[in-house]
C-alpha cells in the first residue's frame, strides 16, 4: 500500500513538472496581450514608466561613444594646449543657420500657449488631485492607476479636478545664463540670485532671440581654449560695442517680421465669430494649435544638434548650457552619496518639452474608460489629444500609439474575448 501510494505521487510530481513550463509560457502570454509585458512588437511605441525609481535614464548615446569622444578631446588638448576654437556654438558665437529655427520655435511655443488656453475653455482638462495623471475629456477615466497619497484606500482610483494648460503641456524651467562660454555653471550660493526660465526659452535665447527681460551676451571673436579652460581676450572697446547694438537691432527687425508674418498664423485669428459657425472656428484653432506643436518641437531638436542640453539621470531637472549646475537641489535615488548634485547627461526632447502622454478616448459619446478594457486603449500626447477632440486630423505618427486599428468591446463581452 506503501508503495503505490509513493508511486502515485512521484507521478503527480512529473506530471507537475511537465505542466509548470507550460504554464508559465500562458501566463507570460497573457501579460503581453494585458499590456504588461515588452515583449508585443505591434505597440512597442506606447510609453511605459520606469518600474522603479532608483533606475536611471537611458543614454541617448551609447557610453561607448562617449568614452571615446572624451579621449579624443583628451588628447586633442595635449597635442594643442592653446588654440581657438573655430566651431559654433563652442566658441561663443552663434550658428548662423539656426538663428532664424530659434525664432520660429519661439514664436510657435507663444502660439502654442495661446492656442490651448482657448481650446481648454471648450475641452475640459481633468487631473488627479493626489498624482500626475492627466484625461482629456469632460469626465475622467476608471482607469486604476494612482500612485499619490493613500491610494491603497481608494483602490488605485482618480479623484478629478479641473486642470489648467499646465497640465497638458510640461515646460521645465532652468536657470538662465548670461554667459553661457564664460560662466557656464551656476554654483549653490548662486541659486536665489539667478532667475529661472522655461528651458525651451532659453535654449531659444542661447540660440540666437534676444529678449529685453532675459540680457545675454553675444560675441563678435571666438575665445581660445588654454588647457580646457576657456579664456575670452575679446575687448570691451566701442567699436565691439556698436557692432553687438547693430546685431542686437538686426535681430531685432528679424524678429518683428517674423511676428508680422506669425500674425496670420495666430490662433487668435480664429477665434472671431463667423458666419460658418463657432464649430468651423474651433477646428481650425485645433488645426493650427497642432502644427505650432509639431513645429516647436522640430525647431527644438535641430537647436539641440548643435546646442546641448543637459538634465539629470534620476529627477526631471534640465539645464541648458554646455555644463550642469551644482546647485545641491536633488531630491532623487542616491542624491546621498552625490551630496545633493544632479548625475547630468544628455537631454532628449522630451526631457526639454514634457508631452505628458494621455489615454486615447475614440468615441465622446460612450462610457467612461473601464479599467477591465485598459489593454484595448491607446495613448498619446495631451496636446495632440487636445487638438484631435478638437477636430484636427490625425498625425500619422500617433495612429500605431493611439491604436485606432483596435476595437474596444463593451465591459459584458470582456469574458467572451480569448
Amino acid at each position: 500500500m506503501q508503495r503505490r501510494i509513493i508511486s502515485q505521487f512521484s507521478y503527480s510530481k512529473r506530471v507537475h513538472c511537465q505542466l509548470s513550463p507550460i504554464f508559465f509560457f500562458a501566463s507570460r502570454r497573457t501579460l503581453t496581450l494585458g499590456g504588461e509585458g515588452v515583449d508585443d512588437p505591434l505597440y512597442a511605441d506606447v510609453p511605459r514608466p520606469c518600474r522603479r525609481k532608483s533606475e536611471r535614464k537611458p543614454y541617448p548615446t551609447p557610453m561607448k561613444i562617449l568614452i571615446r569622444r572624451a579621449k579624443e578631446e583628451k588628447e586633442a588638448r595635449k597635442a594643442q594646449p592653446s588654440r581657438v576654437l573655430e566651431d559654433p556654438p563652442d566658441n561663443g558665437l552663434l550658428v548662423p543657420e539656426l538663428i532664424g529655427v530659434a525664432h520660429q520655435v519661439y514664436q510657435a511655443q507663444q502660439s502654442l500657449l495661446l492656442g490651448l488656453r482657448k481650446l481648454i475653455d471648450v475641452i475640459p482638462v481633468q487631473r488627479c488631485r493626489f498624482c500626475f495623471e492627466v484625461h482629456i475629456g469632460h469626465m475622467g477615466h476608471e482607469i486604476r492607476t494612482c500612485t499619490g497619497p493613500k491610494s491603497g484606500f481608494r483602490s488605485s482610483k482618480h479623484v478629478w479636478r479641473k486642470g489648467r494648460v499646465e497640465d497638458a503641456v510640461y515646460f521645465p524651467k532652468c536657470f538662465h545664463l548670461c554667459d553661457r562660454v564664460g560662466k557656464p555653471r551656476v554654483v549653490h550660493d548662486e541659486r536665489f540670485n539667478i532667475k529661472r526660465i522655461p528651458a525651451i526659452l532659453e535654449l531659444c535665447i542661447q540660440a540666437g532671440v534676444d529678449l529685453e527681460k532675459y540680457p545675454t551676451k553675444r560675441r563678435a571673436r571666438p575665445v581660445y581654449c588654454i588647457e580646457g579652460r576657456i579664456v575670452d581676450f575679446e575687448p570691451e572697446t566701442e567699436k565691439d560695442e556698436m557692432r553687438r547694438n547693430v546685431e542686437a537691432s538686426d535681430l531685432g527687425t528679424k524678429t518683428e517680421e517674423m511676428e508680422r508674418n506669425s500674425n496670420s498664423h495666430n490662433p487668435s485669428h480664429f477665434l472671431t465669430h463667423s458666419n460658418n459657425g463657432e464649430e468651423k472656428s474651433l477646428k481650425e484653432l485645433s488645426t493650427t494649435t497642432l502644427e505650432s506643436w509639431f513645429e516647436m518641437i522640430s525647431g527644438a531638436k535641430k537647436i539641440m544638434e548643435k546646442y546641448s542640453v543637459k538634465t539629470c539621470g534620476y529627477c526631471p531637472e534640465v539645464q541648458v548650457g554646455p555644463k550642469g549646475h551644482k546647485v545641491r537641489m536633488c531630491k532623487a535615488s542616491k542624491h546621498q552619496s552625490r551630496n545633493g548634485l544632479h548625475a547630468w547627461q544628455e537631454a532628449t526632447i522630451d526631457d526639454l518639452v514634457g508631452p505628458n502622454y494621455v489615454w486615447h478616448v475614440q468615441d465622446q459619446n460612450r462610457p467612461a474608460l473601464d479599467n477591465s478594457l485598459k489593454r484595448y486603449y491607446g495613448k498619446a500626447p495631451a496636446v495632440v489629444e487636445l487638438c484631435v477632440q478638437g477636430g484636427a486630423s490625425i498625425p500619422d505618427q500617433y495612429r500605431s500609439m493611439m491604436r485606432l486599428d483596435v476595437v474596444p468591446p463593451d465591459r459584458d463581452e470582456v469574458d467572451l474575448v480569448a
